[in-house]
């Protein structure tokens, strides 16, 4: 199973996903969605102001980097 990972830096929108059709699209917390296959499996995550939502992670990881 490969993933492809999009990034669109325009929109902020980050977007992780696999070969599948997206059957159904659920938002399980604001700017984020769950998409899944016709079998309820996972086929992709949408990220809305992923800048935002992912800084907490993204901060940390950028310091480190640095040392």
């Amino acid at each position: 199973m490969s993933l492809k990972v999009h990034y669109d830096q325009e929109i902020d929108v980050l977007y992780i996903g696999r070969e599948g059709e997206e059957e159904e699209a659920e938002e399980i917390y604001p700017g984020v969605t769950l998409e899944k296959g016709r079998h309820g499996e996972l086929v992709g995550i949408e990220l809305l102001n992923a800048s935002r939502l992912l800084k907490n992670v993204l901060e940390p990881l950028q310091k480190r980097a640095l040392l």
